[in-house]
Order: C-alpha cells, then structure tokens, then sequence
C-alpha cells in the first residue's frame, strides 16, 4: 500500500536534513585540511532555503488536513511532533552552518544516524492504533475521560474496602485485647509471684471443706430433731386415746339407770 503523500515529504525533507549535515561535515573537514570551502558554503546555504520551504509546505499540508479532517486530531499532534523536531534539527543546521569548526558530536548523531538510502530511523513513524484509527479528537478526548473515570470509581471502591477491612481488624484487635486482658494480667501477676496464687487457692479449699463439715453436722443434728418430734407425736396421741376411755368409763358409770 502507498504511503500518504505528507508522510513521503517528510522523509525527503529528512533525507535532505541529512545531506546538509554531511555537506557541513565536510566543509568543516576541508577548513582543517586547508581547501577551499566556498562552493560548498553556497550549495549549504541553497539547501538550507530548501529545507526551510519543504519544512513550511509540511506544515502548510497538515493545517489543511487537519481542517478538512483527514486525519484525526492525534495524527495532527503526531505529525505536529515531527515538523518540531524537523524545526529544531533546521535550527541546529543553521547553528552549526554559521561556526567554524566541527559542529556538535550530539547533532552530528542525530542528523547522520541511519543508513543514507533509508533515511533516519523515526520512532514517529508508527502506525495508529485501531481502538483510535477511526476516532476524531473530541471522541478520543471522551474515551480517555471515561477511562480515567473507570480507573477512579475502581480505585474509590478499593480504598472503601480496604477501610472497611481496617476498621474490622481494629474492632478485633480491640475486642481481643478486651478478652485477654484478665488472662495478661493473671499470667503476669502469676510470673511475678508464683505462690500468690497457690495461696487463695489452698484457703478456698479449705473454706469449702469446713462448709460441708458444718452442714453436715447440721443436717444430721435436725435428723435427730425430726425423729424425737415423731415418737412424741406418737406418744401424745395414745394419751389423747386413754383420756377419752377414761371419760367414757366415768359417764357409763354415773349414767343413771332406769
């Protein structure tokens, strides 16, 4: 497939880039060795006002697309990137065209870098994505605020749970604390003095051991009671009985007879 004709003049306009910065080069390297530089210096200067109109027509090229909207707004600020670095490369062009003597080892590398029949290596040059080939700008803009809005609802989210897991960490901190406060204390209070507590324990023991004795005692004493009560209930009733004969015998006795 034929690439577009804007991306063609901006790989002529680099080659170009390139030639000039080879032609300075050698200009630079005929000054040291003694020749005579002048026809370089005006196919130089010619070149330069070639790159500047090619570098013009570039951006001339990409206003009209832009407007017409050929190309989406983030191959505009794409292609817009490159006609900077073109602009800078032009400026570091005219620098070093302008000195005498070697130009700078860093614009060197970066103007000659690459094989001469390609051109340099631009990482501009990639092909567009397909989620945002067919998108304008304002589409693309709403994409990525929705995104964003996504990844910030996701991490809201995530932060309320991992508040609601610390809270519930801290309520079970707590409530262990609460639960193994007398337990801490009693072991520590145990580590201290270890015969405290053998102690209240032998008194209990012992406390409890005369309770039972006393309430048996007790219990066998009121025993006793019941039955002395029970034989004198018995005995009460069988006077009761011979009280009663003998009033009866006295009543027979005195009745008169007819």
């Amino acid at each position: 497939m034929a690439r577009e004709p804007w991306l063609m003049k901006y790989d002529s306009t680099c080659q170009l880039a390139q030639e000039i910065a080879e032609s300075i080069h050698e200009r630079n390297r005929q000054k040291r060795t003694g020749g005579n530089p002048s026809k370089l210096n005006v196919t130089i200067r010619t070149s330069l006002q070639r790159l500047q109109e090619q570098i013009s027509q570039l951006k001339d090229s990409l206003l009209r697309s832009l407007s017409t909207r050929q190309i989406t707004q983030f191959e505009a600020d794409r292609r817009q990137n490159l006609v900077d670095d073109l602009l800078t490369r032009e400026r570091q062009l005219q620098t070093s065209f302008k000195n005498d003597g070697t130009e700078p080892n860093v614009m060197r590398s970066s103007l000659m870098s690459g094989d001469q029949g390609t051109g340099p290596i631009n990482p501009w040059l990639m092909e567009e994505s397909e989620e945002t080939k067919d998108l304008d700008f304002h589409e693309i803009k709403h994409q990525q605020q929705r995104i964003i809005q996504e990844q910030d609802a996701g991490l809201e989210a995530l932060v309320t749970v991992i508040a609601r897991q610390k809270q519930m960490g801290q309520d079970i901190g707590n409530e262990l604390d609460e639960q193994n406060g007398p337990v801490v204390a009693t072991l520590q209070f145990s580590e201290r003095c270890p015969d405290c507590l053998r102690l209240p324990q032998n008194e209990i023991i012992d406390d409890l051991t005369h309770l039972v004795d006393k309430t048996d005692s007790r219990i066998q004493r009121e025993t006793r009671h019941v039955k002395l009560v029970d034989k004198k209930s018995a005995s009460c009733g069988m006077l009761v009985v011979i009280v009663l004969l003998l009033i009866a015998i006295v009543v027979v006795g005195v009745w008169p007879t007819s």
